[in-house]
């Protein structure tokens, strides 16, 4: 018995061996296996990393062979059974390259976020084998080439962000088979085609944003079988037809943008019971006609109600007024109204509206008066517009009681009456248009309570009596427009001298103004446009408007000036437009403008100007006019003047001196005929040397042809290269016609969209021209000596390089560290955002820069800043509606850091966007830290860091640099004690005030931001406390 029992042990323990054994080898099998996968992603990340060109913030630096745990390198995100990678995270990490085939090869992925880089290439059509990819994410940067079709093998996938890109193509039909897609984001690409009727099967679909595109065609009326879409936005395409009438019933849409398209047809008369949860319905900029659905007001959650730029005509329903959630209401640009006494009842409805901040109603065919119940609008309303409609009589006194507006408009209208006093009272009103129409009396003294006012515009009317010096109180005021009227009397001084916020029109022509124009309008210093033309001014030309050095447009046409033109024009380098036409000047055409270099037109005619007219710039006779100067002689022969004969003076001469000796008579003669010889010979011989006229580009400027650039440049020497980037390169060059030195910047033809950029930087500099923007010289369209196609621009060279240089100076730089001062960085800070508000709101097409950030900020040889690069500028479709204050036409791919948060969820380009640009940029140059300095993640930006540190800890979060330069200032030459303290708090006073702006222009809701009127008047605020701080002892100017 106890043998067997021994045997049996034996072999019960040889039987749990073998099973040790085999589990152990079993182990080392699977372990093998996990290893070898492991291997497999850690291959195919350093493959990932080989697309990668440059890595400028050192994201990828732990990435490489020697590291075994690749789970523990930046972006790299493993699961915890398998230690797979499941993520790849490298969001905003100024990543440059293209995406590697190799991320086909992460099997295990889940996410991939590559959004917010600058990868270019195509979109690898191996991520189809990630059958486990639930999101990818691949918004801002420069991908091209179609969207892979393939991407339907990824059947988890809920997330598809491609927006801000370069893709072509069609959206391909095969992504309707993604069941569980909910984001489905395309906005701002080059995709062409119409919308695939397959995506209707997307039945778990939340958001689709295909905006701003080249889609054409119609929706397909598949796209209402998505009954779980809240965002569906089709704007800026070029869709037509009619909208499905079954989208007006997915009740579950809570955002609906069809804008900018050319739809057309009625909107169903029941839209806002089958559209109950509708927030955002924003339909304009199409060809919608008939009347508003009265059933809107069944909407109740309706928040925004655009329907501008339509063909929509009738009465505005009365029932609008029952949405009390609404806040933005613009009906501009339509048909609405009839010209009769009641088309403006519904505004009393209005009332009910308690939410309100936006009401446009401009370009309309409103007639009638305009309502009492104006004034009972609720006081959140902070922009009424009414311009260009056919509304007469008074404007109500109580329209005091708006007292939060920022802008009213009520320009080209038939009111009567005179101005109310009562406007006085809004002193939140920033911009007030009442041009154009029939107003009298006196203008109020009490628009100079307005304090915060920038712009106001009451020209042509039929307004009298003197100009109110209380005006002067208006320190803010950029524009002021009181020309065309019946205004008398002398321009008060104390307007001048008040108003050296004055910096983009005073306009004061075609009244029946007199007396001198006064010594103080010396005091407009960055004054641009300034016209006192056809009134009955007298006295002489004062020599302070010399000290007006920001002038690019002077008319004192149709007065009666008398004296010379003052030797201290000569200051008005900047000037375009000179017109001293029709008055009694006398003496000679100065010389000094022929160094004008940016001079475009001169109008000297019907004075009493004498002597030789130089030629100089004047070589254009479509651009001077000095007619009606009968001693006026030479100049070119364009002109039809008299030679400047010099033997007609030698005859005069003789006759005074008749009892000369004869032999000097002779002699004089003899050596008259011979300089009469030599001065015709020479005339005789530059004639026939005479060039044709040389062509010119689209800038009215003279072309240069490759081979000018090409010898300017060295052959585009790499010692001449002063920038380059994605767009191409930057040289310095000097050209051969008058050794003027400036910058080329040559388009890289191999770029995709090179031919798009060149287009849309021409377009946005053609019409432009303000100090603060970069002077165009010319510009070239040719062949280079390969044959390929050739593109530049040159512009003003800029001897102190960019803003970007100034803050973050390069390492290899062989120049001691570059220190802005407090006052130097403010000066650059008012040129940039005086840069923004002209193309925001002074040009004749509101343009958003759409890419601004400090290297493309540029200082001249006196540290004046410059904006630059319109590579992706937009024009707004728009000029004066509602609208155009708001967007552009089009969408834009800004840079990192600098782009606002909106245009990555798919928002409409805007000014806006810019204001947010310039916060960052303003808090780059007090911080010292670039947007996407490492130390901003997990959620921390540039502007939580400001926003945190705000107020107490401000001073401890400012650039180094620019807290050494302050002691400096403070310091020197004072007592380190009362008077040091309060140099010292007035300093920190203004870098709280400075920081205070860029958070508040770089807030994430766009409507929350500054305007950039506003801005400037702050900025112009802060830099006159601070030069009282700084004139206070030593300064640093």
């Amino acid at each position: 018995m106890a043998p067997l029992l021994c045997r049996m042990m034996r072999s019960i323990v040889l039987l749990q061996l073998l099973i040790v054994i085999s589990s152990i080898e079993s182990s080392k099998v699977v372990t093998a296996t996990m290893n070898l996968r492991n291997e497999t992603d850690k291959v195919s990340l350093l493959v990932f990393k080989q697309g990668i060109s440059n890595d400028p913030l050192g994201v990828l630096s732990s990435w490489n062979d020697s590291s075994s745990d690749f789970c523990k390198w930046q972006g790299v995100v493993c699961g915890r059974r398998h230690q797979r990678v499941v993520a790849l995270e490298l969001a905003g990490s100024s990543l440059v390259g293209w995406i590697s085939p190799s991320i086909g090869n992460l099997s295990f992925l889940h996410s991939i976020n590559l959004q917010n880089n600058s990868f270019h290439g195509r979109i690898p059509k191996e991520i189809s084998k990630l059958s486990r990819l639930r999101s990818l994410v691949l918004s801002n940067n420069s991908l091209g080439g179609d969207i892979p079709s393939n991407l339907s093998h990824c059947f988890l996938l809920n997330e598809l962000y491609l927006s801000y890109n370069s893709l072509t193509g069609k959206i391909p039909t095969e992504l309707g088979t993604l069941s569980k897609l909910v984001t489905l984001t395309f906005f701002n690409n080059n995709l062409t085609g119409g919308i695939p009727p397959s995506l209707g099967n997307l039945s778990n679909l939340e958001k689709m944003n295909v905006a701003f595109n080249k889609l054409e065609g119609n929706i397909p009326h598949t796209v209402a079988q998505l009954t779980s879409l809240n965002f569906l936005s089709f704007t800026g395409n070029k869709f037509s037809g009619m909208l499905p009438s079954m989208i007006y019933n997915m009740s579950s849409l809570f955002y609906l943008y069809t804008a900018l398209n050319r739809f057309h047809g009625n909107l169903p008369p029941d839209m806002g019971l089958t559209l109950p949860n509708i927030r955002y319905l924003v339909l304009g900029g199409n060809q919608f006609f008939g009347a508003i659905p009265r059933s809107l007001s069944n909407a109740s959650r309706l928040q925004v109600l655009d329907i501008s730029r339509s063909n929509f005509e009738g009465q505005v329903p009365t029932s609008l007024g029952s949405l009390e959630n609404l806040k933005w209401l613009n009906l501009g640009e339509n048909h609405l109204g009839s010209k009769k006494p009641n088309d403006l009842n519904f505004i009393t409805s209005l009332t009910n509206c308690t939410k309100l901040e936006t009401l446009g109603l401009n370009d309309n065919l409103f007639g009638g008066v305009l309502p009492n119940s104006i004034s009972n609008l609720t006081n959140h309303l902070n922009t009424l517009v009414l311009g260009r409609n056919k509304i007469h009589g008074n404007i109500p006194e109580s329209i005091e009681n708006l007292i939060n507006l920022n802008e009213l408009g009520l320009e080209e209208n038939l009111f009567t009456g005179s101005i109310p006093t009562s406007l006085g009272k809004l002193k939140n009103l920033k911009e007030l248009f009442l041009y154009e129409n029939r107003f009298v009396g006196r203008i109020p003294y009490s628009l100079g309570n307005i304090t915060r006012l920038w712009l106001l515009d009451l020209a042509k009317n039929y307004l009298e009596g003197n100009i109110p010096s209380a005006l002067g109180q208006c320190t803010d005021l950029q524009t002021l427009d009181l020309s065309e009227n019946n205004l008398s009397g002398t321009i008060p001084k104390e307007v001048l001298l008040g108003l050296s916020s004055l910096s983009i029109v005073l306009d004061v022509s075609s009244n029946s103004l007199t007396g001198p124009l006064p010594i103080e309008v010396g005091a407009l210093k960055n004054l641009g446009h300034l016209d006192a033309s056809h009134n009955k001014l007298s006295g002489k030309i004062p020599v302070t408007l010399g000290s007006c050095m920001s002038l690019e447009q002077l008319y004192l046409e149709d007065n009666s000036f008398v004296g010379e033109i003052p030797m201290a024009l000569s200051n008005l380098k900047a000037i375009s437009v000179l017109d001293l036409s029709k008055n009694n000047l006398s003496g000679p055409i100065p010389k000094y403008l022929e160094s004008f270099p940016f001079l475009v037109t001169l109008n000297l005619s019907f004075n009493d100007l004498e002597g030789e007219v130089p030629k100089g710039v004047f070589k254009n006779s479509s651009v001077v006019a000095v007619a009606g100067n009968t001693k006026l002689c030479g100049g070119i022969l364009e002109l039809h003047l008299p030679r400047c004969n010099i033997e007609h003076s030698a005859e005069r001469g003789r006759r005074l001196h008749r009892k000369v000796v004869v032999a000097i008579i002779l002699s004089a003669v003899g050596c008259l005929i011979a300089v009469s010889s030599i001065l015709i010979f020479c005339w005789i011989k530059r004639k026939k040397k005479l060039p044709t006229a040389p062509s010119t580009d689209q800038f009215g400027k003279i072309k240069l042809s490759y081979e000018a650039l090409f010898k300017a440049t060295d052959g585009f020497s790499s010692a001449n290269l002063i920038g380059s980037g994605s767009f191409g390169s930057v040289y310095k060059g000097s050209l051969d016609q008058d050794g003027t030195v400036v910058a080329i910047k040559v388009f890289n033809h191999q770029q995709r969209g090179e031919s798009k950029t060149f287009k849309a930087e021409c377009e946005a500099l053609r019409n432009i021209r303000h100090r603060n923007l970069v002077k165009i010289v010319t510009s070239c369209s040719s062949i280079d000596s390969k044959g390929n196609d050739f593109k530049a621009l040159v512009f003003e060279f800029m001897q102190n390089g960019s803003l970007e240089q100034w803050l973050h100076p390069s390492l290899e730089e062989d120049i001691q560290p570059r220190k802005l001062s407090l006052i130097q960085r403010l000066n650059i800070l008012i040129d940039v955002a005086s840069a923004l508000d002209y193309l925001h709101h002074h040009c004749h097409r509101t343009v958003v820069h759409c890419d601004l950030k400090p290297s493309n900020v540029l200082l001249d040889a006196d540290m004046t800043a410059h904006v630059g690069d319109f590579g992706l500028a937009r024009l707004s479709l728009q000029t004066h509606s509602l609208s155009a204050q708001q967007s552009s036409s089009i969408g834009i791919k800004g840079s990192i850091g600098y782009s606002a948060p909106e245009y990555g969820v798919g928002s409409t380009a805007s000014t806006r966007g810019d204001v947010y640009s310039f916060g960052i940029v303003l808090l780059e140059m007090m911080i010292g830290k670039r947007p996407t300095d490492e130390m901003f993640t997990d959620g921390l930006n540039l502007h939580i860091f400001a926003k945190t540190a705000f107020p107490e800890r401000v001073m401890q979060t400012m650039d180094h640099n620019l807290l050494v330069v302050i002691e400096e200032i403070v310091g020197e030459g004072t007592s380190r004690h009362a008077r040091h303290n309060h140099r010292m708090s007035k300093m920190q006073e203004c870098i709280m005030r400075l920081v205070r702006i860029g958070i508040e222009c770089s807030l994430e809701h766009p409507k929350e931001r500054m305007n950039m009127k506003d801005v400037v008047g702050e900025l112009h605020l802060i830099r006159n406390t601070l030069l009282d701080v700084e004139t206070d002892g030593p300064a640093s100017t």
